[in-house]
């Protein structure tokens, strides 16, 4: 679970720095996502990069939901009763996060895929006019509600599993656990941030 976690953090900060080239303007961005599919050539055909990409991410998101139940079931199988006291609200939070949060960005991935990859969902859904195609969609404010929704819980989501990766990769000690906690912060806060800069900027007519 710690390794896909961290395999997805590492996708997420250049997809993170990839769609703010979106600010350079049109032809930018475009190119940029054009180039994307010509990744890896003459070794790689087309966008033989991308499919690898896909492939890679899905098995990993899938791995990382399967590690999520398992461990979930585990821990119900090793504590079948409940607690006589309440557990403290820092556990209740971080479980809260990790486990519904990462349910609700689950479901986003799906709907993520069927607007910008499928276009299924988009209102411009025109293949290779990715500027245009962002810009459509997040001129709808309930689409970009529903983006920033899942940006917070994807924010919240990093900034619990950061830090428990750490913990069980052994990366973690007494000495290093505030150094710790700050990357975390850090990271969930840059990606909740910069991902949420692009739809906001659209929705306020910053991006057109």
């Amino acid at each position: 679970m710690a390794v896909t976690g961290l395999l997805m953090l590492a996708f997420l900060l250049a997809h993170m720095l990839g769609n703010l080239k979106i600010f350079y303007g049109r032809d930018d961005f475009d190119h940029y996502a054009d180039w994307l599919r010509t990744i890896g050539e003459p070794v790689l055909h087309g966008a033989w990069y991308l499919w690898i990409q896909r492939f890679v991410l899905t098995l990993a998101v899938v791995l990382h939901a399967v590690s999520a139940y398992q461990l979930s079931r585990r821990d119900l199988k090793a504590r079948p009763a409940k607690y006589a006291h309440k557990q403290r609200a820092k556990a209740g939070y971080a479980v809260h996060v990790m486990r519904y949060g990462g349910i609700t960005l689950a479901l986003f991935i799906i709907y993520h895929i069927l607007d910008f990859t499928s276009l299924t969902l988009n209102r411009h859904g025109v293949e290779g006019a990715a500027y245009d195609n962002v810009v459509s969609s997040f001129s709808v404010w309930w689409v970009t509600a529903i983006y920033i929704l899942a940006m917070i819980f994807l924010g919240l989501h990093i900034q619990h599993g950061f830090w428990s990766a750490a913990q069980t990769l052994g990366l973690n000690r007494p000495s290093r656990d505030r150094a710790v906690h700050g990357i975390a912060t850090g990271l969930a806060v840059l990606l909740t941030v910069g991902f949420l800069i692009v739809p906001v900027a659209v929705l306020a007519g910053l991006v057109d």
